[in-house]
């Protein structure tokens, strides 16, 4: 299988690839991903930062907090990346604005600690309290 995948927002307004395999897949359950994606749950995958590239568009970028800079389309709205400084050699990127999303399946959960109450999801997978980020990435 090709490590090079391809993603975009709802309209089309924006594409993007990137040239890295599929791991390091998580379910975010942090308050800024369910306010920022109108979900109850953002499902991300890391990528090496030198590896991506958008291919069609300019994203809006919002700082969400501090060390985080979230790329949307400005046109429909969907977010597809997260920067953070406390990772600065990789990009997240939303599992669902992949072209084959059903590929990637998440491998653990994070932010846990605000997951909401009723939600039961992937039950069977790791699950950490915040997130534990590899400061050698």
């Amino acid at each position: 299988m090709s490590d090079l995948h391809t993603g975009g927002c709802q309209c089309g307004a924006l594409r993007y690839q990137f040239d890295a395999p599929l791991h390091d897949i998580a379910h975010c359950h942090c308050a800024t991903c369910r306010r920022s994606s109108g979900g109850i749950v953002t499902t991300w995958i890391t990528v090496p930062l030198e590896r991506f590239q958008w291919l069609q568009g300019t994203p809006r970028t919002f700082a969400s907090s501090s060390s985080c800079v979230r790329s949307f389309c400005a046109d429909c709205g969907a977010q597809l990346a997260l920067f953070t400084t406390l990772s600065p050699n990789t990009l997240d990127v939303t599992v669902a604005t992949l072209d084959t999303p059903e590929l990637a399946p998440a491998d653990r959960h994070i932010w846990v600690q605000n997951r909401l109450p009723w939600l039961q999801l992937d039950t069977h997978l790791p699950e950490e309290h915040e997130e534990d980020i590899d400061p050698l990435i």
